[in-house]
């Protein structure tokens, strides 16, 4: 290992222990230190825990967990519970008391996470978050492999992909409204659809999380043609093999459902999912100039035959 990329990397932490206020007594302006926040955000997230728990996640010195929770319970954040199979422990959960700090807290990390974005262009503040979230997927591989879960829909799951769709899309490529309102109409579209000739919608997930979907539907006016539609992938799942699942399992669909091709429509600025297709035999057919939901794009139709 050289020692050029120790002294990098020891850059990088001095600078971002800069920018996140490491050296802060207190973490965003709040009244918690960092510590204190994170074993606040461990526990509600996992709703019932126990002090062991805790101290093997977060990698804490017990004894200086220990003091962090004396503290919490002077301050009736949280509660304690006999442990129903170790008499030895306790769970430990938030008061409701705990539940609105952890709001707190959350309203003012978002808020201090969003001023050190605020001066950042939409495209760079793309480039840096997906940078931190390759730092994220290879320094902690062996925590992050996780089985990605990929099932049928259900009730809730088209409004949250509209949601979050609209939202990504928003801020990764500038996308207006009028993309929300498309894709509202696409879902539908799928919905309302006849069950023959052969449709279906997959979610995938992770730890319990949606961090992706997709479908297959027939393509309108071209007879024994499948069409690919709205594959999404969370930025914080990206590069975990989410979208080739995803693909794959659509693909399958089509293939073993009798389709004799499958087609689908993207545009040249959507570099990953391009890739995709790509990596699955895709091809482009045909390329669109098109003014789409606030700007100016190339359009492209990819096909796969059977």
């Amino acid at each position: 290992m050289s020692d050029a990329s120790i002294a990098q990397v020891r850059a990088f932490n001095r600078f971002y222990t800069r920018q996140i206020g490491l050296l802060n007594e207190h973490v965003a302006a709040s009244r918690f230190s960092l510590a204190e926040g994170r074993v606040l955000y461990e526990i509600a997230q996992r709703g019932h825990t126990t002090a062991g728990e805790l101290a093997a996640s977060l990698k804490l010195d017990p004894a200086y967990l220990s003091r962090i929770l004396q503290k919490f319970l002077g301050l009736e954040l949280v509660l304690l519970s006999p442990h129903p199979t170790d008499r030895r422990s306790n769970q430990i959960a938030l008061s409701k008391d705990g539940d609105r700090a952890v709001a707190e807290l959350d309203d003012l990390n978002d808020a201090a996470i969003a001023a050190l974005l605020a001066p950042i262009s939409p495209e760079a503040r793309h480039q840096l978050v997906d940078a931190m979230n390759t730092i994220r997927t290879i320094i902690d591989a062996p925590q992050m492999s996780s089985q990605i879960v990929i099932r049928p829909h259900r009730i809730g799951d088209l409004g949250w992909m509209i949601h979050r769709q609209g939202i990504l899309y928003n801020q990764q490529f500038g996308w207006d409204i009028g993309f929300e309102s498309l894709i509202a109409g696409i879902y539908n579209q799928f919905q309302e659809a006849p069950a023959g000739p052969p449709k279906d919608l997959w979610v995938a997930e992770l730890d319990g999380a949606i961090v992706g979907s997709i479908f297959v539907m027939p393509s309108d006016g071209l007879a024994g043609s499948a069409q690919l539609r709205m594959l999404y992938v969370e930025p914080s799942a990206r590069g975990r093999g989410v979208g080739t699942a995803l693909v794959a399992q659509a693909v399958g669909f089509a293939r073993s459902n009798g389709y004799d091709r499958m087609r689908l429509w993207t545009h040249t600025i959507q570099e990953a999912a391009r890739r995709l297709y790509q990596a699955a035999g895709f091809r482009i057919v045909e390329t669109i100039p098109e003014h789409n939901f606030g700007k100016a794009m190339m359009g492209e139709i990819w096909q796969l035959d059977f």
